[in-house]
């Protein structure tokens, strides 16, 4: 786990609890069925790291726009991964086996 925490830029760290609570969320509205709950995990994930790769960067060419959406989609996806991750962690732990 401390590996792939280390290619998460730490200002986005701030998005694995964002997204884990965004799954309890789906879960108990009952909105997803829960497989596609990471999916939609993912996707949230990246829309967030596109925003903060717009927002902290300045792009002067098309290069510098293709780094940021490359940084984006690789950033969002880890921290959903991390995000179910954990989640499978706790559901895990609440087993008796």
């Amino acid at each position: 786990m401390n590996e792939i925490m280390s290619y998460i830029r730490p200002e986005l760290l701030v998005l694995i609890p964002v997204l884990y609570l965004l799954g309890m969320g789906l879960k108990k509205a009952q909105t997803f069925e829960d497989k596609y709950i990471p999916l939609a995990l993912g996707a949230a994930g990246v829309l967030l790291a596109v925003v903060w790769v717009a927002a902290a960067s300045e792009f002067s060419g098309y290069r510098d726009a293709l780094m940021g959406l490359f940084l984006a989609l690789t950033q969002g996806i880890l921290a959903a991964g991390c995000s179910v991750y954990a989640n499978q962690l706790v559901k895990q732990a609440g087993k008796d086996e």
